[in-house]
C-alpha cells in the first residue's frame, strides 16, 4: 500500500480535476465537493500499487460516483439547478475562451440537466475529458459500443438546443455588450443601459446583495437601468470576467471580490442578471478577470 503523505499529495494535485469533472455532471459546487471528498474515501481504501495513471483512475472513480448521485437524484424526481461559478482563463485567446465558456456555462448545465444520467456522464467525460469509451463503459455497467452511443445521443441533444451561431462568435458579440453594460454604468447613461438591456429583464440579488427590506428582484429595462446608474460609484471597480460560462462583471475593489454579476442573453440583449455577494457563494468561485 503506498504511504497515506504521498497519497494526500497526489490527491491534492488532482483535486481541481476532479472537482471540475464533478461539478460538469452535477452542476452543483457542494455535490461536486461531496464526490471529490467520497473518491478521496475510497482512495484510501483501494490499494493503488499497480495503478500507473492515478488522475485517470481518480477520473473514472469520480465518474461512479457521480453516476450514483445524478441516478439517486433522477429517482427522487429531484431539480437541480446549477450553481453559479465564475470560471475564466487570464490570457486564453477568445477560441480557448469560447470552449471554456461553453464546457460550463449555465446553459449548458441546464440542457445536461434534461440528460438521463449515463447520456450525462458518458457526454462529458469522453467530450469535455476525453476519457476513452472502455473507461466509460466501466462506469456506465455498457459495453464500450454502447457507451459510445450514449455520448453521442446526448451530443445531439445538446447541439439540437445550441444556436446556430459559433461558440466564438457568440461569446464575442455577448463580451461586446456586457463592455457596453459597464460603460453605461460608469457614465450614468440611462439610455445606454437600456439600449442593452431586454424590454423583460430580471435582476436577482442574493441577500447580502441589498440594503434590509430591498427589493431582492427587480424587473423591466427602466427599473434595472434605473438601479445600475445608481451603482455608477461603484462600478469603477468593475471588470469583465466569464461568470456562468458568459461574460458578466465582477467588482473587486483593493482585489477583494465583493460582487459578481451574471448576465443571461438573448438575441444580444441581457435578459437577466444574478447579483452574487454572499461571501460563502463568492467564496467558491474560480475567478480570473478577462478585462
Amino acid at each position: 500500500m503506498q504511504d497515506q503523505d504521498w497519497l494526500a499529495d497526489r490527491f491534492e494535485a488532482n483535486r481541481a480535476h476532479l472537482r471540475a469533472v464533478a461539478y460538469r455532471m452535477l452542476g452543483s459546487i457542494p455535490e461536486a465537493d461531496d464526490a471529490v471528498q467520497e473518491a478521496w474515501i475510497r482512495l484510501q481504501r483501494s490499494d493503488v500499487d499497480g495503478v500507473a495513471n492515478l488522475t485517470g483512475w481518480l477520473t473514472t472513480v469520480v465518474g461512479r460516483v457521480c453516476l450514483d448521485m445524478l441516478r439517486s437524484r433522477t429517482s427522487r424526481r429531484e431539480e437541480q439547478v446549477p450553481d453559479p461559478v465564475v470560471v475564466a482563463d487570464e490570457g486564453a485567446d477568445p477560441e480557448q475562451e469560447a470552449v471554456l465558456a461553453d464546457s460550463v456555462g449555465l446553459a449548458l448545465l441546464v440542457v445536461l440537466d434534461t440528460l438521463p444520467p449515463a447520456e450525462r456522464v458518458a457526454f462529458v467525460l469522453h467530450d469535455t475529458f476525453g476519457l476513452p469509451f472502455g473507461e466509460i463503459a466501466e462506469i456506465t455497467g455498457r459495453s464500450p459500443a454502447a457507451a459510445r452511443q450514449l455520448a453521442s445521443r446526448a451530443r445531439r441533444r445538446i447541439q439540437g438546443s445550441e444556436p446556430d451561431a459559433p461558440a466564438s462568435a457568440r461569446l464575442a458579440r455577448q463580451r461586446q455588450v456586457a463592455e457596453a453594460f459597464l460603460a453605461a454604468t460608469r457614465g450614468g447613461d440611462l439610455a445606454g443601459l437600456i439600449a442593452v438591456l431586454d424590454p423583460d429583464v430580471v435582476l436577482t440579488s442574493d441577500g447580502a446583495a441589498v440594503p434590509a427590506g430591498g427589493a431582492r428582484t427587480v424587473r423591466g429595462a427602466q427599473a434595472v437601468a434605473r438601479g445600475a446608474r445608481a451603482s455608477a460609484m461603484r462600478s469603477r471597480y468593475g471588470r469583465i470576467a466569464l461568470v456562468n460560462g458568459a461574460p458578466g462583471l465582477v467588482m473587486a475593489p483593493g482585489g477583494r471580490l465583493v460582487v459578481a454579476l451574471a448576465f443571461t442573453f438573448a438575441e444580444d440583449r441581457i435578459i437577466g442578471i444574478d447579483v452574487i455577494a454572499d461571501p460563502e457563494r463568492l467564496a467558491g468561485l474560480d475567478l480570473a478577470v478577462l478585462g
